[in-house]
């Protein structure tokens, strides 16, 4: 017999006649949770939104001397700096579920004068019933010209990209290995790839470079060369199978009488392919399904996936570069990067799929980060309300098994109540440490008539890495130490990093789904020493993407890698920042190029910008 279902008070997904309780436990149990959900069309449902339970009642917060917070203050300087961006989400009340999720935001130097420009995803109207837009003038993406000292010039139309898309993320990487970067910008419907010419327009190559293959609704994206040949390839998640016609068929309600309509969560449509994009030369090849990326679930063989972020990374150092990508209601996967151009679907035995429960969350934003230097290495994963920060670390980078570490390491309470999108690593107080960033907002509009104590805009969360060992090592920063501006509730959605003044800090972008984006500058992180350093390859990728940098300044070691695709929807700038504390000089740098060949460099001065060129050094 045929039920339909709803979320009661606790937040469990039970069917209306109280038979079945459907829990994703293990990946056994999915495909028997999807063929239930996949009869729930048309039915009307109480949605109230995922995370809706009653929060459990947290442990309390380690605290930490306030004297100890570092004094730098993030400063809104939105208008001052010429931004007036606000994202049309399309809303009009029918809460179709794609309104709700955009969008991503991307700092680059587009035009190669050395200064971080600025690319911001914008969706759009939905068509009336008539199929006429709402207004003639559609909504398009939009690009800002950076002066060099933190000043915009919006050039959106001279640079050809007043395009109107129904847009959610954006990737930047040089694909033709010419010089300058190129965005492929993900929306309802697909993906799009704008070529880069001469950091003077961007045209429209999707279909000469064969870059259309992706799924019908594709989130984040991320450029990785995926066999080391010198060109990017092209990863694309994909969300759901999503049409208007299903969302509003299935007449989902918020819990109780009289509050209206919901929107829907993700359980109520079926899964989507990510699709990998193989470069040769320029044009791409979908090599998504010999390349091991389709996952099935076990019972129905329908795709499983239902991505949201993805964060690549050579997780084992063997030259390879991995995969982790964040879903949203379903198992996180972790491609291991085999080296034949397939890759093994890992996430369930490395440890990375599931909470310590062994339940699927609700993932959105993902980072890397070997955030207490040393050979460990952690993966954040921002999930839904009442679903804690994920915080998935290893001591065994060969071994590839990972423990949920977030309570552990401070992250558990603190991060619990918000639902949360973008999300980051960067030291923001350039003390030789990887702080976090999380960029907070509810996915439901009206959760405060359901939920007391919820809101749709909720503040961004600053977690400060103190370098102690145990629940002190993250420490949640407030206003009082890093000013009001940032901890102003939006509804979070995409953010990115960079430094727009050229001042050596980070400074800090976030969009909010159908508001304003912010500009955040980082005041005060300056004090501490710093380099700046932008890689360019010869033998790899001309953007070095996938280059490992290992950096010694006095008794500590930091390591990154340069990815500049991470959070929710987002690219950071390419440019990598390692803060240096007191100390004046790098006393070593080595990188790992893609191409396996290596740069090593001693006794560079602090407070510096270094260009390296693989095969030759600094330039």
């Amino acid at each position: 017999m045929r039920r339909c279902a709803r979320w009661d008070s606790t937040g469990e997904y039970r069917a209306s006649a109280g038979l079945a309780r459907l829990a994703l436990i293990d990946v056994a149990a999915i495909g028997l949770g999807l063929s239930l959900l996949l009869g729930l069309a048309g039915c009307g449902q109480e949605a109230q939104p995922r995370g809706i339970a009653s929060p459990k009642a947290p442990a309390k917060p380690t605290a930490i001397e306030p004297a100890r917070f570092p004094n730098v203050t993030f400063v809104d300087i939105t208008e001052s700096a010429g931004l007036t961006f606000v994202h049309q989400n399309g809303a009009r009340g029918e809460k179709l579920l794609p309104e709700t999720m955009g969008s991503g935001v991307a700092l680059l130097d587009y035009d190669g004068d050395g200064d971080q420009d600025l690319f911001l995803v914008n969706s759009n109207y939905w068509p009336s019933d008539d199929g006429a837009q709402r207004s003639s003038i559609s909504p398009t993406q939009a690009l800002y010209r950076n002066d060099g000292r933190g000043r915009f010039e919006e050039v959106t139309s001279q640079a050809g990209l007043d395009v109107p898309l129904f847009g959610m993320g954006v990737a930047v990487g040089d694909y033709d290995n010419d010089g300058d970067p190129d965005l492929y910008v993900t929306a309802l419907g697909g993906g799009r790839l704008f070529r880069n010419e001469a950091g003077t327009r961007f045209v429209d190559v999707t279909t000469e470079a064969n870059a259309q293959a992706s799924p019908s609704w594709p989130t984040s994206a991320a450029f990785f060369d995926l066999e080391n040949d010198g060109d990017l390839d092209l990863f694309v998640c994909g969300y759901v199978e999503w049409s208007a016609e299903v969302d509003r068929s299935q007449n989902f309600q918020l819990a109780g009488t009289g509050h209206g309509r919901a929107y829907g969560p993700p359980t109520a449509f079926a899964g989507a392919f990510c699709v990998l994009l193989r470069n040769d030369e320029g044009r791409f090849r979908d090599v998504s399904a010999e390349s091991g990326i389709q996952v099935r679930t076990p019972d129905l063989q329908v795709p499983m996936a239902k991505a949201l972020g993805v964060a690549p990374y050579d997780v084992d150092r063997d030259g390879l570069v991995d995969l982790a990508v964040a879903n949203d209601t379903v198992p996180n996967f972790l491609f291991h990067n085999r080296g034949d151009g397939r890759f093994e679907e890992i996430g369930l035995g490395s440890g990375l799929a599931l909470d310590r429960d062994g339940t699927a969350r609700a993932g959105m934003g993902i980072d890397w980060a070997e955030f207490k230097n040393d050979p460990s290495l952690g993966l954040a994963i921002g999930n839904f309300a009442n679903e804690m920060t994920a915080l998935y670390v290893t001591d065994d980078r060969a071994g590839l098994q990972f423990s949920d570490l977030a309570s552990l390491y401070g992250l558990g309470a603190p991060t619990q109540p918000p639902l949360t999108f973008g999300l980051f690593f960067f030291d923001y107080d350039l003390d030789g440490r990887l702080d976090l960033l999380s960029t907070n907002g509810h996915l439901e509009s009206d959760i405060a008539k359901v939920q007391g104590g919820s809101t749709y805009a909720q503040a961004a969360q600053l977690f400060w890495n103190t370098g102690r060992p145990g629940r002190a090592l993250f420490s949640l920063v407030g206003p009082a130490r890093a000013g009001p501006d940032l901890f102003r509730p939006i509804v979070g959605r995409g953010s990115t990093l960079g430094d727009i003044d050229g001042d050596g800090d980070l400074d800090v972008v976030l969009t909010a789904n159908g508001g304003p984006a912010r500009l955040f500058r980082n005041d005060g992180g300056d004090k501490n020493g710093w380099v700046r350093l932008t890689l360019r390859g010869q033998r790899s990728n001309r953007d070095a993407i996938g280059a490992e940098v290992t950096l010694t300044a006095g008794d500590r070691v930091q390591r990154r890698q340069l990815f500049p695709a991470k959070g929710y929807l987002s690219s950071l700038e390419r440019p990598l920042t390692f803060g240096l504390g007191a100390s004046e000089q790098v006393d070593s740098l080595r990188i790992r190029w893609p191409s396996g060949r290596s740069t090593d460099l001693k006794a560079l001065p602090a407070r510096r910008a270094y260009l390296i060129v693989e095969d030759e050094g600094i330039r």
